[in-house]
C-alpha cells in the first residue's frame, strides 16, 4: 500500500506541475485507503482573496488580543494602584492613631504622677504617713517610665514603639491600681480624722467665767486640799449648756454631789460630763452634734451657786478641759 501511495504522490506531483502553468490551481486529496484521488480546482484570484482574508483575520485577531491584554493590564494596574493608595491611606491613619495613643499614654502617665504627688502633699498636711510598701506607683523600682518618642520614624521603629506602648500600658494599669489604693487609704484616714476632730471636745460648754480650775484646790465645803476633776463655769441659772463635740448620750439623771448630770460618749475613748444642771433637754442614747443645746445651768447637787461642773475624761482618766477648749 505504501508503494501505491508513493506512486499516487508522484502522479499528483507531475499533474500539479502541469496545472501551475495555467491560471487555475488544483488540489488533490489522497487517502491511505487507496480510494480515488479527489481534485479541487480554484483560481489564483480566489486563492489570493482567501489569503488576504486570512491575513486580515489574523491581523484583526492579533489586534483584538493585544487590545484585550492591554486593557486588562491597564485595569489591573489601576486596581493595584487603587489598592496601594487605600493601603497607604490606611497606614497613615494607623500611624496617626498610634501617635495619638502614645500621646494619651504620656498624658495619662503625667496625670498619675501629678495625682500621686498631690496625695503626698495632702498626707503631709494631714500628718498621715503612707506605708513604705504602698509608696510605689509604677511597680517594682517605682521609677517613672520615660515618655514615648513620638518624633521617631514609625516606618523604622513601629514594632519597637508598639512593644513599648504595650509595656507602658501594663505599667499604667498597675500604677492606677496602686493610686486607687493610696487614695482609698487616704480617704479612710481623713474620714477617721474628721470623725475624731468632730468628736473631740473643743469648745466651751457654756458662757460665763471660770470659778474653779482643774487640779488640786481647797474645798469650799471642808477647807481641805482636794483634787478637782473638772472645770467650774459660773453664770446665771438657765444659761444654755451645749455639747462640746459629736457623740451619744449615755447618761441623764442625778449623780450624788453633782446633782442633775449628763454624760456624753464621743468615741475614741473620749467622754464629757456636765453637772449641777437645772434642766436636762436631751434623752439617753440620743446622738448629738457639737453645739447642740443639752441642758440649762443650775445649782442642783452640792454647790455654792449656779454653775456648770464640766469634766473631760480620756480612757476613764480626767484631763484638764482647758486643753480642749479652742474658743
Amino acid at each position: 500500500m505504501l508503494k501505491i501511495f508513493i506512486d499516487r504522490v508522484k502522479q499528483t506531483f507531475y499533474t500539479v506541475k502541469k496545472i501551475i502553468k495555467h491560471r487555475k490551481i488544483s488540489f488533490f486529496i489522497l487517502s491511505y485507503t487507496g480510494s480515488t484521488v479527489k481534485q479541487l480546482t480554484v483560481s489564483r484570484r480566489f486563492l489570493g482573496i482567501i489569503s488576504a482574508c486570512a491575513t486580515l483575520f489574523v491581523i484583526l485577531a492579533a489586534f483584538v488580543i493585544y487590545d484585550y491584554i492591554n486593557v486588562k493590564t491597564t485595569f489591573n494596574k489601576q486596581e493595584l494602584e487603587s489598592k496601594i493608595t487605600d493601603q497607604n491611606d490606611e497606614i497613615v491613619t494607623q500611624r496617626r492613631q498610634i501617635q495619638k495613643f502614645a500621646d494619651e499614654i504620656n498624658t495619662l502617665k503625667s496625670t498619675l504622677v501629678d495625682l500621686n504627688n498631690f496625695e503626698k502633699k495632702i498626707r503631709i498636711i494631714a500628718n498621715i504617713e503612707k506605708p513604705a510598701e504602698d509608696d510605689i506607683l509604677f511597680g517594682v523600682g517605682g521609677s517613672t517610665p520615660e515618655d514615648l518618642d513620638l518624633q521617631a520614624s514609625l516606618t523604622e521603629k513601629q514594632n519597637g514603639l508598639m512593644r513599648e506602648m504595650h509595656s507602658q500600658t501594663r505599667q499604667l494599669t498597675l500604677a492606677s491600681i496602686n493610686q486607687q489604693k493610696g487614695l482609698e487609704s487616704l480617704y479612710n484616714e481623713l474620714v477617721n480624722q474628721r470623725n475624731l476632730l468632730s468628736s473631740t471636745p473643743s469648745i466651751r460648754p457654756a458662757k460665763g467665767w471660770i470659778s474653779s480650775g482643774f487640779g488640786y484646790r481647797e474645798s469650799p465645803f471642808t477647807g481641805l486640799r482636794e483634787f478637782h476633776k473638772g472645770l467650774d463655769i459660773a453664770n446665771r441659772k438657765g444659761t444654755p449648756i451645749i455639747a462640746t463635740g459629736d457623740g451619744t448620750v449615755t447618761f441623764t439623771g442625778s449623780k450624788g454631789f453633782l446633782g442633775k448630770m449628763v454624760v456624753i460618749n464621743h468615741g475614741h475613748g473620749m467622754v464629757t460630763r456636765y453637772g449641777h444642771l437645772q434642766k436636762i433637754l436631751i434623752k439617753r442614747k440620743e446622738n448629738l452634734k457639737r453645739g447642740d443645746t443639752i441642758a440649762l445651768m443650775g445649782n442642783s447637787g452640792r454647790g455654792t451657786g449656779p454653775h456648770l461642773h464640766y469634766e473631760v475624761l480620756l480612757n476613764g482618766i480626767p484631763i484638764n478641759p482647758k486643753k480642749y477648749i479652742l474658743n
